[in-house]
């Protein structure tokens, strides 16, 4: 897991943490930024595994997410 960049940031709306990696759909709740990071490494991890179940793609790690890619 430690190869996906997961963000973390506080949502006003929600009244705490969400927590996001780079696998379909793939996001967490917390009241701390400590347990929606715990979170989604869970969800992430159950995600990966149904998709190695059922034999699906699974996105390839990318540490540092789009938004701070720069173009060449």
């Amino acid at each position: 897991m430690s190869d996906y960049h997961i963000n973390v940031f506080y949502s006003q709306e929600d009244g705490g943490y969400i927590a996001d990696i780079r696998l379909k759909s793939c996001c967490a709740f917390g009241h701390t930024p400590e347990e929606a990071l715990r979170e989604v490494q869970l969800a992430s991890k159950l995600g990966i595994d149904t998709c190695r179940a059922k034999r699906k793609p699974i996105p390839k790690p990318r540490y540092r997410p789009a938004i701070y890619a720069v173009s060449v």
